[in-house]
Parts: C-alpha cells; structure tokens; sequence
C-alpha cells in the first residue's frame, strides 16, 4: 500500500505493508532518530508527532496515517544549529546513552508548545511516559525547564535540518521488521 504524509515539512509518499507500525516505515525509510525500544508504546523512546499530538510510533498503525502531518527529531536543529530544546539537554548534560533523547526532546517539544511555563510538577507529568534509564531525571527536568526559558526567550526556531537522502537498499536487515529490504 502507499501512504501520503507531510514528514518534516515536506510531502512524502512511502511503500507499506498494513502491518507495519510508523517507526518500520520511518526507520526503514532512513529516518532513525525515533529508537524502536519497547514495542508496546511503554517506554517512549519512538515518540514522534502526528497531526500535532505526540504519539508512539512503535504502535501506531501506518495505516491510519495517510494525510497525516509527521514530525520526527530530523525536523528540528542541525548539528551546527541545534533548537533550543536540543541545546538545552546538552548543556544541562540531560543525557548519558542518548537512547532515549529523540523521544524525550519530541515530547518536551509538545509539552512546551501546550505549556510554555511548566512547573516541575507538570514536566514530572507531561514526560511520565517517557522512559530514561540512564539519567535518573533530575537533568533532564533542568533541561525542559532551561529549554521553555530558551523557548520564550526566542522568536525563531530551527526547521528542518534538510531532506533525508537515503540510498537504495540503506534499510538494514537489523532495521526492517521483517528483515527485508526495501
């Protein structure tokens, strides 16, 4: 089957089985930043956003995403120009493994569009289902709390750090769900 979204601000159409979950297609299609961890959506660490929400792509059927806007961690900061809330994990040192970060930075992101000021208490809640098992937390809560001051403070955030270019048969065996190549 194809699927049409709008990924990271541009308009992609992706070969899929009705089986496959959005992190097969993503991560078979190059985009490797969500981490396939759990399989059961528990630990976060796949976190993208669909239609503006975040969701565990680990779980979520690519077949209920046609037309969907998706935005994965490619669509923030480059390496030589991170967005704030990438700057702001590395500065505060908010992680160890990395593992997990790509899902945490894309449920901070949600959780700083919703609640531009969070209180602790509120990142405690908004990150709860986002596992970390390295860091202990405490980092990154100064982190989500550094990255809304970064957040108000600025007026323009990075997009996009360019298309993905993927070659032929680059979805390793150990990537694809079934082992295939696509």
């Amino acid at each position: 089957m194809e699927i049409d979204i709008t990924l990271n601000g541009a308009k992609r159409t992706f070969e899929a089985e009705r089986s496959d979950s959005l992190l097969d297609v993503l991560r078979c299609n190059g985009y490797t930043g969500a981490k396939r961890g759990c399989d059961t959506g528990n630990c976060g660490f796949c976190t993208v956003v669909v239609d503006g929400e975040p969701e565990r792509s680990c779980i979520k059927p690519v077949a209920t995403i046609d037309g969907a806007t998706v935005e994965t961690i490619e669509s923030l900061g480059t390496q030589d120009d991170l967005h704030p809330i990438q700057a702001a994990f590395v500065d505060n040192a908010a992680l160890q493994c990395g593992f997990c970060i790509p899902g945490m930075i894309m449920q901070t992101r949600s959780l700083l569009a919703d609640t531009p000021d969070p209180t602790e208490a509120e990142i405690r809640d908004g990150l709860s289902g986002n596992l970390c098992r390295c860091t202990g937390y405490e980092k990154i809560i100064d982190a989500v709390q550094d990255a809304a001051g970064r957040m108000n403070d600025e007026q323009t955030v990075a997009t996009d750090g360019g298309d993905t270019v993927v070659a032929p048969n680059a979805c390793s065996n150990d990537g694809c769900p079934r082992g295939e190549r696509r």
